[in-house]
């Protein structure tokens, strides 16, 4: 078996800096260091990866599993054209952006507690501080499109490894929608506002985990059900917070396909899990755990405080020990659809509740009983909906 790499320091930490769920709590400079330490953004074209797992080929082309067979026809009939089914011809303020979605919100937080924070920050003016807001909004939406990725990247892996046809059929269609994913966060970062930023080392040293194990549920795990449901509760976020209409469109597209995808591993997930032993069961729950704080991590955007020259020990740690409600609310959220997922897969209350005891440190159990986006994603057909209102008013 390929060694998953190590996504933190050491999972001592965890526990300790696990401060989101409405209380301070003491951290420590070790803790801080965790955090930092995962080092800068990588430089160059790209890198290569060994792979990892066996490809399997199956003799066996019956249409077993009806779930996923239902959501291949799903995708079938639910894909877009991201050059003719966007307003690309929309102008777009990159400063107005910047100062009303989610990184203006972070920001106008942020500069209320400057003083607090005692970081060269609270010298600041309105130039600097509207540099941070850009720089973060870049960022913000560079480590989606670096996710997408990620997510193509997986997904090819999947058709590889899954061991159903019914399995390989759906992960070929996520396979289109990845890269149409990829297609489109290139071409509005590039084109609407000032480039590509590079990947947040936090999210690198996750998709090189996933990628790099051989076990293919591990690359379900990894992608369908940690990072995609991260990136469809932050999608949700964004999509609230913009009135940037490209974008708001953009999002609503997205999150169609995403729901798709995260369906795909808990339906895909509850049947091999519900046969393996304890200790694999185990194997998974670490797993999940370390996805889950290398996911929050990436938020902290040390490498951004680092490009604009701040040093961002004293504000991880102010972040850590107290965050404000509207951070608190915001941070914890995006664990709202993965939470209910990993109880779906039983992952939560399996070994004497391991993980639920992780999750309650880290202050995001209360979305254990929110809705599974096994049962959900048709809800969110937002290309269904629009297609289905065009007709009606073409036939009125």
């Amino acid at each position: 078996m390929v060694d998953a790499l190590p996504l933190l320091g050491g999972r001592s930490t965890v526990a300790r800096t696990a401060g989101e769920g409405g209380r301070c709590v003491t951290v420590t400079d070790a803790d801080i260091e965790a955090i930092v330490s995962a080092g800068r953004s990588p430089v160059g074209p790209g890198r290569a990866l060994p792979a990892g797992g066996d490809t399997v080929f199956t003799w066996d082309y019956e249409r077993s599993r009806p779930p996923l067979s239902r959501l291949y026809e799903k995708a079938k009939a639910s894909q877009w054209n991201a050059t003719t089914d966007l307003p690309w011809d929309t102008d777009v303020d990159p400063e107005k952006m910047a100062s009303t979605m989610i990184a203006g919100g972070r920001t106008e937080r942020l500069r209320a507690r400057a003083e607090e924070v005692g970081s060269e920050i609270a010298r600041w003016g309105d130039a600097d501080w509207l540099r941070f807001a850009m720089e973060s909004q870049n960022a913000f939406l560079s480590q989606f499109l670096h996710g997408e990725q990620g997510a193509l990247l997986c997904t090819a892996k999947i058709v590889e490894q899954a061991p159903w046809i019914d399995g390989k059929y759906y992960a070929s269609t996520q396979v289109m929608d990845e890269a149409r994913h990829v297609e489109v966060f290139s071409r509005y970062i590039d084109e609407k506002l000032t480039g590509t930023l590079p990947i947040n080392p936090h999210l690198g040293r996750l998709l090189d985990a996933i990628l790099v194990d051989d076990r293919w549920d591990i690359t379900y795990l990894g992608m369908q059900i940690m990072v995609e449901g991260l990136a469809l509760a932050a999608f949700g976020f964004m999509h609230q917070s913009t009135s940037e209409p490209l974008l708001k469109q953009l999002l609503r597209y997205v999150m169609s396909d995403e729901a798709r995808h995260v369906a795909f591993g808990v339906l895909s997930l509850s049947e091999l899990y519900a046969g393996l032993s304890a200790s694999e069961i185990r194997e998974r729950q670490e797993f999940a755990l370390e996805a889950t704080i290398a996911l929050r991590n990436r938020w902290f955007h040390t490498d951004v405080w680092e490009r604009v020259g701040v040093d961002p020990r004293p504000i991880v740690r102010i972040e850590l020990e107290s965050p404000g409600p509207e951070e608190q609310i915001f941070r914890t959220m995006l664990f709202s659809k993965i939470v209910p997922n990993c109880k779906k897969l039983g992952l939560l209350d399996a070994g004497d509740g391991w993980l639920r005891r992780r999750y309650e440190e880290l202050g995001i159990i209360q979305f254990e009983d929110w809705v599974d986006t096994g049962a959900e994603y048709e809800q969110l057909d937002e290309v269904a909906r629009d297609r289905q209102a065009a007709g009606a008013a073409a036939g009125s």
